[in-house]
């Protein structure tokens, strides 16, 4: 573990530009920044890239969400796609998508934003096609265009009601054609946006300073003067830093004992503050490998996981059991493994291998990694350990890696069953279900094919009618739960600690997880 003190904060913040100057706070509790209205936040969430090309992970797309522009985003408290660099967009015919820009756009290094840009940019994210990036978000795009220096216009090569909100996501940030390589990712410190802030510094795993972006055109309204993102290796550290008044807002991933002790009437000068989430945690299997290749083995597994127990005993009850991919408060959601598999019950898992000629106590490894999931991954997968050897039918080895090389690793197909998690694109079930099930195996490539799954993505994603999209998602749910090519775990909310006198936190924790630092402010 390495904590950056505060004088070398202090340090950067002067380094970088004046406006900055009093981020650092005291250590006695008084809260930080002063007069200046920066807002330090802490968080041991390290972004992939800074680049939209290179980044398909919840710590990259905060700070993308606020350095760069959209055509569509998700206003705070919302869950549909509003005008952001468009003045409007509109479906022309099924598979036609019409967008008009604002007049005036530009990028913080001054050069104008036009229709070119836009279309560059999603030809880029497809073209580099970075095994960490989301142009598997562009799929149903099968081309673009700029009829003049305001109008974009995307054709879909299907109908696909969902593609605003794809827009709305770090896919769609746009970029500077002049700048950004159209075949090669920029380095994250060199990035420049058109969003409501500018990028001054970045130190890769240690610090993002950001300052308004005077260039910027557009809706969004800044509550403090700058904004700055410190990144901390152990959750003890940003734990220490809130307590200390090093940092204004901790935010991902304080562990459950921390927020309980920090929530505490004793602990004076911070609070703990919650929202919606649809953050969920599951654990996939490669249907390529023995023996998760046979449906049994992951059939006796879901039959005997814990989810309470791992609720209860890991998460301190502050995350809720989940029994689909698609999380409870979300269009269309059942607990399809719940009624698929009931209670927990060694006697049923047992009788399923059986029944499949397995003999047991079979040999499986879990991986999981440390460094992407909060602290409490380990004793998760403890957890998940002594259940499945407690029943008797597993013996169970559990590995771990870091999160860079455990992304290649686990898209490479090279673990058995590993641990993964799900922040959403975009505030819709088809978030939860098309990414999963594309026919090509998935966002996770473990090499789960059910035709007819894709059928049924295709339906709902092509129809805005409720009652065909609930049909459709219902039996998406069903059929997963039956064939356990992954398994839901467990949803969590948002949940931050903050100084005294921060405001505008809780206003930006809704189910889109966008982290809108333009809302938080400080008092004194």
């Amino acid at each position: 573990m390495r904590r950056i003190p505060r004088t070398a904060i202090l340090a950067l913040c002067l380094a970088t530009t004046a406006t900055l100057a009093a981020c650092s706070g005291s250590s006695n509790g008084s809260g930080t920044g002063g007069e200046s209205g920066t807002v330090v936040l802490g968080t041991t969430d390290k972004p992939t890239s800074l680049d939209p090309a290179g980044a398909y992970d919840l710590p990259s797309w905060t700070l993308i969400y606020n350095l760069y522009q959209n055509l569509l985003k998700i206003a705070p408290g919302q869950t549909t796609p509003i005008p952001d660099a468009a003045t409007q967009c509109d479906f022309t015919d099924p598979t036609t998508y019409k967008c008009t820009l604002k007049d005036g756009l530009k990028f913080s290094n001054g050069d104008p934003l036009t229709s070119q840009d836009v279309v560059a940019s999603f030809q880029r994210v497809i073209k580099i096609n970075d095994p960490a990036g989301p142009a598997s978000l562009f799929a149903s795009m099968k081309d673009i265009t700029a009829p003049d220096a305001k109008t974009v216009v995307m054709t879909l090569n299907k109908p696909d009601a969902t593609f605003p909100f794809v827009l709305t996501t770090g896919a769609g940030a746009i970029v500077d054609s002049k700048l950004f390589p159209a075949d090669s990712k920029l380095p994250s410190e060199k990035v420049i946006g058109s969003g409501p802030y500018k990028l001054t510094k970045y130190t890769s795993g240690q610090q993002a300073v950001l300052a308004k972006n005077d260039s910027y055109v557009g809706d969004d309204k800044l509550a403090n003067k700058g904004f700055i993102v410190q990144y901390y290796d152990q959750a003890s550290a940003l734990k220490l830093a809130i307590e200390q008044g090093d940092v204004d807002v901790a935010y991902r991933n304080l562990s459950p004992t921390d927020l309980t002790a920090l929530g505490q009437e004793s602990n004076r000068g911070v609070k703990v503050v919650e929202g919606a989430g649809s953050e969920i945690r599951y654990m996939v299997f490669q249907l390529k490998d023995k023996p998760f290749d046979n449906p049994a083995v992951r059939k006796a597994i879901a039959q005997v996981i814990d989810r309470d127990a791992i609720a209860k005993n890991v998460y301190n009850g502050q995350v809720q059991p989940l029994y689909s991919m698609i999380p409870v408060g979300l269009e269309g959601h059942t607990d399809a493994f719940k009624d698929a598999y009931g209670a927990p019950d060694v006697n049923k898992a047992k009788t399923l291998l059986q029944q499949a000629g397995v003999t047991t106590p079979l040999d499986i490894t879990l991986w999981w990694t440390p460094s992407h999931y909060g602290p409490n991954s380990a004793d998760e997968y403890d957890e998940i350990k002594r259940q499945l050897e407690a029943s008797g039918l597993f013996k169970v080895t559990v590995k771990s890696t870091e999160w860079d090389q455990y992304q290649s690793d686990f898209k490479s197909g090279i673990y058995p069953a590993w641990q993964l998690g799900w922040f959403p694109d975009y505030p819709d079930p088809d978030d939860y279900s098309a990414p999963f099930l594309d026919g090509k195996g998935g966002y996770f490539h473990n090499g789960y094919i059910n035709p007819q799954l894709t059928t049924l993505v295709g339906q709902e994603e092509g129809s805005t009618d409720a009652s065909v999209r609930d049909k459709a998602l219902a039996s998406i749910q069903q059929i997963t739960a039956q064939d356990v090519p992954m398994l839901p775990l467990w949803q969590g909310k948002q949940v931050a600690a903050v100084r005294d006198g921060v405001t505008g936190v809780q206003d930006t924790f809704d189910p889109s997880f966008t982290f809108r630092f333009w809302l938080i402010g400080k008092n004194g």
